[in-house]
């Protein structure tokens, strides 16, 4: 690092690295904690600086997307921070319209309901000049952190956005989606690979632009059987942290940590330990002794705790969390929750995970 304080790309010296450390798995002196939706409408501060506009021209705003980002560190000691921004930016980027719909979640007026649809999506080359917006908010971020803990960057993986694009919103079956896989396999196949060839070039983007570490949500891993995931996700997954990594090689930027997040992936826990992310995200369906048994050693693991816990008292909640650090085991872990904050969570209770973490990990190592 240099004299002044300024790390190699001009941003701040980084502080705290131990999510960093954890993620590349080296030992750590307690385990670091972040949480899936951190900066959300749990908070009440989230919810006056969105209450201005609607969700997509927050994510377009490089300004909010930095407040948002940055309000639950000042309440916090969170490990990490992840920039605020939506998976269906890349959708967006394709030339898909999108809209947040109050108490409904996203909506798309034309999904995509025929191959020759795929046709009027955009050239996913063109995709990262479209997301400029994100990459700005990343470097605003980076800068105002002032080098207190690591950025993440993140983005929906193929099969996630393709069930969005073909459902036009949220779905408890997918069915339309995985009728495209059983009727449709070769225009399922090239929809994946457009989102593939448009999601490298965003992800590389988010680390020159100032992240340092990557996140991808396959939020919809678990309407698939094996059979079904293994030919139509698991190698889109691949594919991008291969293509990542080349990348940012490529392009002289220092390799940067990712994560994989499949939800109820849990029948493919040991292709995503080899898929090439140095971090496994798991849900709170798993329990870690056996995912630990099925990853082996060469893997970080993060989760786990059922975000619905943050409704028990404080009490409960350290006991929750000396069980998760228990099973868990001290090295080669980061504390996460198995799935996002939900809304009507109190902050007292998400300061209370976040501090049991801290207190009891430091405790482990001493005995």
């Amino acid at each position: 690092m240099e004299a002044n304080g300024l790390g190699s790309q001009g941003f701040p010296e980084l502080k705290n690295d131990t999510f960093l450390r954890a993620a590349w798995g080296e030992d750590t002196d307690y385990t670091p904690v972040w949480c899936m939706r951190q900066a959300g409408r749990y908070l009440p501060e989230f919810r006056e600086t969105r209450a201005a506009q609607d969700f997509f021209s927050t994510c377009r705003s490089p300004e909010a997307c930095c407040e948002l980002t940055l309000q639950p560190l000042r309440r916090f000691p969170l490990d990490a921070a992840i920039i605020f921004s939506d998976i269906l930016v890349v959708p967006q980027a394709l030339g898909m319209e999108v809209t947040m719909v109050p108490g409904k979640g996203p909506s798309f007026p034309e999904p995509l309901r025929e191959e020759r649809d795929l046709e009027h999506l955009r050239d996913p080359a063109t995709v990262a000049s479209e997301l400029g917006y994100v990459f700005q908010a990343i470097t605003l971020t980076r800068q105002q952190l002032a080098g207190r803990v690591p950025l993440i960057g993140f983005a929906g993986a193929p099969w996630t956005l393709m069930t969005y694009m073909v459902e036009g919103g949220s779905s408890s079956t997918m069915a339309q989606a995985k009728r495209w896989l059983y009727q449709r396999p070769q225009a399922s196949h090239k929809l994946l690979r457009i989102l593939t060839d448009a999601l490298v070039p965003y992800l590389v983007g988010q680390v020159a632009a100032g992240a340092q570490a990557l996140q991808l949500f396959e939020s919809h891993a678990g309407h698939l059987g094996p059979q079904l995931f293994n030919k139509f996700a698991l190698p889109y997954i691949r594919d991008v942290a291969k293509r990542v990594k080349a990348r940012l090689q490529e392009s002289g930027l220092a390799p940067v940590p990712m994560i994989i997040f499949a939800k109820d992936g849990h029948f493919a826990l040991e292709e995503l330990a080899q898929a090439g992310y140095e971090v496994v995200g798991l849900d709170w369906t798993v329990a870690p002794e056996k995912a630990r048994e099925r990853v082996g050693k060469t893997v970080t693991l993060q989760g786990n705790l059922d975000p619905c816990a943050l409704y028990a008292s404080e009490e409960e909640i350290g006991r929750l969390v000396q069980q998760m650090l228990n099973d868990f085991g001290p090295q080669r872990y980061i504390a996460n929750l198995g799935h996002g904050l939900y809304p009507d969570m109190d902050p007292e209770h998400v300061g209370a995970f976040v501090d049991a973490v801290h207190r009891y990990s430091r405790l482990l190592r001493q005995n």
